[in-house]
């Protein structure tokens, strides 16, 4: 495109979206810089809405609304509420999943003594204050931003360690950096249809990682004369290839 073309361009106000959108078609190029924005920040009034689940949540489960963690106000469902202390766990779903997922497992959690907790996420459900226009700024919506988005609420929530953190599908990716970059804060990792691929690639999250102190686990024990006894290098040298043989 030339200067003059680029000044015209600017001249009528016009977006590089709005421009592409008038090029595929009569007409609608006038119309998209006819048309307001609309506002972009999710900002939604639900109580004309049915109450999160619409009545299908089991006993002992309830929704509410958490505010002021890191820009957004958080949806979340919450089980073994009633006693103060409990230990958390934290359960991320997936794409495209809400926390609504989670409804059956929280009531054996909270049974077994845990105070269950399953976010909405950013970007979905009834979390709200995130941006939902087509030019929006995706780095709000990276693994790492939205991991900080858990570390607010675990805080929120008034605890600052969980005792396990749950990841399916998408939450794995945010639970597995939640391990390596936080393992203070989450100890404990559980990944349910989805893996985690190690480190990022970014060198601040490596330096981050580098200098998260990793337990040491221990070996087990073992007597001599069980298969737990028998080394690596054992089976290698059994089960290996023969040797060749040496010419003399």
């Amino acid at each position: 495109m030339s200067d003059h073309q680029s000044n015209n361009t600017n001249a009528l106000g016009l977006s590089r979206r709005a421009l592409l959108a008038g090029a595929s078609g009569v007409g609608t190029l006038a119309f998209a810089a006819a048309t307001p924005a609309r506002a972009a920040i999710v900002n939604t009034d639900f109580r004309n809405l049915p109450p999160y689940g619409n009545g299908t949540l089991p006993a002992g489960v309830r929704a509410r609304l958490i505010p002021n963690i890191n820009g957004l106000t958080v949806n979340i469902l919450e089980a073994g509420f009633e006693t103060p202390g409990r230990p958390l766990v934290l359960l991320l779903h997936g794409f495209p999943n809400l926390a609504y997922s989670w409804r059956k497992v929280m009531p054996a959690l909270a049974a077994a003594g845990y105070y269950a907790v399953a976010p909405d996420c950013r970007g979905f459900g009834r979390t709200t204050g995130w941006d939902d226009a087509f030019e929006a700024d995706p780095q709000p919506f990276l693994a790492v931003n939205m991991l900080r988005d858990q570390i607010a609420l675990v805080y929120a929530l008034g605890y600052r360690k969980t005792a396990m953190m749950v990841g399916h599908d998408q939450g794995s990716l945010m639970a597995g950096l939640g391990a390596l970059i936080r393992p203070d804060m989450f100890p404990r990792l559980t990944l349910i249809g989805g893996g985690f691929g190690g480190t990022p690639s970014s060198p601040s999250i490596r330096r981050t990682a580098h200098r998260c102190r990793v337990p040491t686990i221990p070996r087990p024990s073992s007597t001599p004369n069980t298969p737990s006894s028998i080394r690596r290098g054992d089976i290698i040298r059994t089960t290996g290839p023969a040797p060749k043989p040496t010419r003399t």
